[in-house]
């Protein structure tokens, strides 16, 4: 995912601090894994707060640690990642081109190459979404808002997402 980011942040022109962004990469999907996932904030969170104490003890700023934390946490939510710091937007090019194949046209055959050489990819679609069900069964309210209500869906016909048109309906304020 990382060396997807930094190429795709290469091309765009963007300064990156590559550090920062390897470990936003690093991090991103942390929260997913048991010894970092918690019972009641969303994965990505877990991710984020985990990378953003492990580059405060490795001596970053706390504006640095901000920035990927922001990385981390926002990389699951389209558009608005790509607006802000070059190392946030560096993780969401990175993990759009790994997980959805989005802009895999804009890199050479070379590229993609050497990054699937280097990095293989054994039934990736069907391993990343049984990782990401795995990782988020648990705490289903957290996926409310994002897109991982639908791997929650796609693996357990009986969940049942939270619509939203629902809560604004259903909300304590009178008509």
């Amino acid at each position: 995912m990382f060396l997807w980011g930094a190429l795709k942040a290469a091309q765009r022109g963007l300064d990156v601090d590559l550090e920062l962004a390897y470990v936003g990469g690093l991090f991103h999907d942390l929260g997913l894994t048991e010894s970092y996932a918690s019972k009641d904030l969303r994965f990505e969170i877990d991710g984020a707060e985990a990378a953003r104490l492990f580059l405060l003890e490795h001596g970053r700023s706390e504006a640095e640690a901000r920035n990927v934390w922001l990385a981390i946490a926002l990389h699951t939510t389209p558009e608005v990642n790509e607006h802000l710091s070059p190392e946030v937007a560096a993780v969401a090019l990175g993990v759009k081109t790994d997980v959805l194949g989005v802009g895999l046209d804009e890199l050479s055959d070379e590229q993609r190459a050497e990054v699937v050489a280097a990095h293989p990819r054994p039934d990736f679609k069907s391993r990343i979404l049984r990782a990401f069900y795995d990782g988020m069964a648990h705490r289903p309210e957290t996926t409310f808002g994002t897109m991982n209500d639908d791997v929650l869906a796609h693996f357990d016909p009986e969940f049942q997402r939270t619509d939203f048109v629902d809560l604004i309906k259903g909300s304590a304020w009178p008509e």
